[in-house]
């Protein structure tokens, strides 16, 4: 339960508030801190709301705050009426179904429906579903739609009331969706830096020390002659993609449309944009950077076209990124930061990132809404554990490597401009058609329509052009294995030896 002390949204705390606390899934109550609250005093302890976060539009305070202000009714509840008895998540969930003519009525029932139907994922899902990227931001998911759909309508004086405060109304759900929105990341976050820096090493120690064993790295300087690191900036990038159409989440849009965005959005959940065609959209992005020299070997390309996605520019604000995954069909990774910079948090592949709660098949994920969230409630318990995360803020100019199976989490810090590719080289080729080959492969795969044949055709791509590989590396895998076993068994007396 969520909980400030005095007058939360007041405009003489928004700015200087201190908070002490101690793919598509649904924030449960499990996620929202138990005894959160606000007092102006606590300077030592707790986090930060951006200088420029707004106070909530209307006044929705944590369900905390009804208990230090004895004698006051949740107007939530009296406003749902016989209604009140659902979850907020199950009463969004219903209004979820409803268009946005339909939401507009639903807002002049009472003061409580009126709170509800201003969320604004409602309208930003209603936005991307009907408008798909033909759309151009404009202060608030809903007033795009309506500015959109109701040209007539007048949108200023609708963004005039949307402050319309609602006295005593309490909710866990409204209030951190806006929290999560508004915080800046504490400096305790950035600060563990615990990630291997290497400079110009060689291609076999590269090897031996990091893709063998399946270790992170970070790498400096293999971009320096990268002609994207000296003029990929917001203008070049726009007059050079013109009116090209970048996926973004469910949707394409327009580079200059997709800045316009960014500048503007103050949410929980920022749309990426994360797109695999680049390349062949505006070649030109394709030319100005080179596959740094340790991802050469990309065993994949065997395949020509029929390959899975590969490659991706990434786009997005501060605060957006990728929630906790593991990268597609086994594959390994590296990351080239352009312009902006991320903190990276990864965990190996047999350790499950607190709060993160994948399905047995591992076809889906169950983890926090946001990545601040996960943050908020999780990230301090990692720092007593023996296997802690592995961290790093990867900054303009160079290069993570993600081996494959790891966890791994992305925010930026910034705007920030990147080109990460997929890859598969002998190391983890084996790792790759096992994974390809699971029983339910038709479900994990992902990046192309021939999830069926991936593994046959790929593994009769790789024995026509490398004839004698995969034999190969079977036998040095069970080689290394037998090797293993000698070190634990006395050959002499035929027992077990352990070393501890």
């Amino acid at each position: 339960m969520l909980s400030c002390r005095g007058s939360l949204l007041s405009q003489t705390i928004k700015r200087k508030t201190k908070l002490k606390t101690h793919k598509n899934v649904s924030r449960t109550r499990d996620f929202i801190p138990k005894n959160m609250h606000l007092e102006d005093n606590e300077e030592e302890v707790g986090f930060n709301l951006k200088s420029s976060a707004p106070s909530h539009s209307h006044w929705v305070q944590p369900l905390g705050n009804l208990y230090f202000n004895p004698g006051a009714l949740n107007s939530r509840n009296i406003g749902l009426g016989n209604l009140q008895i659902l979850s907020d998540e199950l009463v969004l969930e219903i209004l979820g179904l409803l268009e946005g003519t339909q939401l507009g009525v639903l807002a002049t029932v009472s003061k409580s429906f009126y709170v509800f139907t201003s969320h604004e994922p409602l309208w930003r899902n209603l936005v991307l579903d009907n408008l798909k990227g033909r759309f151009f931001y404009n202060r608030s998911w809903k007033v795009t739609y309506i500015s959109t759909f109701h040209p007539s309508f007048d949108v200023s004086r609708s963004a005039r009331s949307s402050g319309l405060r609602v006295r005593d109304f309490y909710s866990d759900y409204l209030f951190q969706s806006w929290l999560c929105a508004n915080l800046e990341m504490k400096p305790e976050w950035l600060e563990r830096e615990n990630i291997i820096r290497k400079r110009g090493i060689s291609v076999d120690d590269f090897v031996t020390n990091f893709e063998e064993p399946n270790k992170p790295v970070l790498l400096e300087g293999c971009m320096d002659n990268w002609d994207a690191l000296g003029k990929w900036d917001r203008d070049y990038l726009v007059n050079l993609c013109g009116d090209a159409q970048f996926a973004v989440g469910p949707v394409k849009m327009r580079l200059d449309d997709y800045f316009s965005y960014a500048d503007q959005v103050k949410e929980e959940r920022p749309l990426y944009l994360f797109d695999p065609k680049f390349a062949e959209k505006i070649p030109t992005l394709g030319s100005e950077y080179n596959v740094p020299v340790y991802f050469r070997e990309d065993l994949f390309s065997v395949l020509g076209n029929r390959r899975p996605d590969y490659r991706w520019i990434i786009i997005g604000p501060a605060g957006s990124g990728s929630s906790f995954h593991i990268d597609p069909n086994s594959t390994s990774a590296w990351n080239a930061v352009i312009r902006g910079s991320k903190k990276w948090i990864l965990f190996p592949p047999d350790v499950v990132p607190p709060g993160v709660h994948p399905s047995p098949d591992g076809a889906e994920v169950a983890c926090p809404v946001s990545i601040i969230e996960w943050f908020m409630n999780f990230y301090d318990a990692t720092k007593d554990w023996k296997k802690r995360p592995i961290e790093c803020i990867c900054k303009a100019g160079e290069v993570i490597f993600v081996p494959n199976g790891w966890w791994h989490l992305v925010i930026n810090l910034e705007e920030s401009v990147a080109i990460t590719q997929n890859y598969v080289s002998r190391r983890n080729l084996l790792n790759v058609f096992d994974f390809l080959k699971k029983p339910n492969a038709s479900e994990l795969v992902s990046g192309t329509t021939d999830r069926i044949n991936l593994y046959e055709n790929f593994k009769n791509a790789i024995e026509a052009s490398f004839p004698g590989t995969i034999d190969g590396l079977r036998l040095k895998a069970k080689q290394k294995k037998m090797s293993f076993w000698d070190s634990v068994i006395d050959s002499k007396v035929g027992a077990f030896k352990f070393y501890f």
